[in-house]
């Protein structure tokens, strides 16, 4: 077994109901070679007070507050900025990783060195655990291009999922810099689609994480939940294939049709909500 440090970020905003079954998670892996990085952005609530509690206790924990609110982009790149480990997997503070989950990502590293960025699929749960489904990876059992992936998931669907899916290589933040400050709801998969374009992607097709599924959660207000955040969702969507519209080979028409299909997962995904969700 590798023994690579690697670094789990938490960025964590007012999450204290939620955030110690995350850590669990993270703690109890496999995979022992970690740190876990946990930046507070000034919570309201006792968020800060929780993981000071595991810090305490587990010398792989290392907690940071901002005295100020950075905002998501903000604080999701101070997180990157105090990574020191050969791998990196950013995780929001409701979100769970199974056991097994890092050990089996770093395997994929290790066996093919090519590969930037290593996704799992994705079971979703609600509030109480239950399942709600599953989010599935680009069907691939060998690694692939991420730009082959990329330009498929614009006419599909975000096939890298919520950030606690997908591990990659700190050295490749050198290459493509950290988060768009720009962006406000889909940080994270702006945030892949530009990993993926420099190298090689593979799925592991078995659910080594959990994402909870609520309706007053980001996405569920963006999928139809809040009329102007729907828009802005989809406006970004817009602005990050029209970034991608060159290294992808796409044409104008096609990022129209891109969006389009965007808007339509956004109703389906309301759909969804309203139906199986609470």
């Amino acid at each position: 077994m590798s023994d690579k440090l690697v670094s789990v970020c938490i960025p964590a905003y007012n999450n204290a109901d939620y955030i110690s079954e995350t850590i669990d998670s993270i703690l109890n892996q496999t995979y022992r070679n970690i740190e876990l990085v946990i930046v507070d952005d000034n919570s309201k609530d006792n968020t800060l007070e929780v993981i000071k509690a595991y810090e305490a206790k587990d010398n792989r924990v290392k907690v940071y507050h901002n005295e100020k609110n950075l905002g998501m982009a903000g604080n999701w790149n101070h997180c990157l900025e105090l990574c020191t480990g050969e791998f990196i997997k950013l995780m929001c503070a409701d979100d769970l990783i199974v056991p097994e989950c890092i050990e089996k990502e770093v395997a994929v590293f290790e066996k093919y060195p090519e590969v930037v960025l290593v996704s799992s699929n994705t079971k979703l749960v609600d509030l109480d655990g239950n399942n709600k489904g599953f989010y599935k990876r680009y069907p691939a059992k060998e690694p692939i291009d991420g730009k082959i992936v990329n330009k498929k998931g614009f006419f599909n669907k975000n096939y890298y999922g919520a950030p606690q899916a997908n591990l990659f290589k700190r050295s490749i933040l050198d290459e493509i810099g950290g988060i768009d400050p720009k962006i406000t709801y889909i940080v994270d998969y702006d945030f892949w689609v530009r990993i993926a374009n420099t190298g090689k992607v593979f799925s592991i097709l078995e659910p080594l994480n959990l994402f909870r599924v609520r309706n007053d959660s980001n996405t569920g207000q963006v999928m139809g939940g809040d009329k102007e955040k729907t828009a802005q969702y989809v406006g970004e969507h817009k602005y990050v294939f029209e970034k991608n519209q060159k290294v992808l080979g796409l044409s104008d028409f096609q990022i129209k049709l891109c969006v389009l299909i965007r808007k339509f997962r956004c109703f389906a995904g309301s759909i969804y909500l309203k139906i199986f969700v609470r």
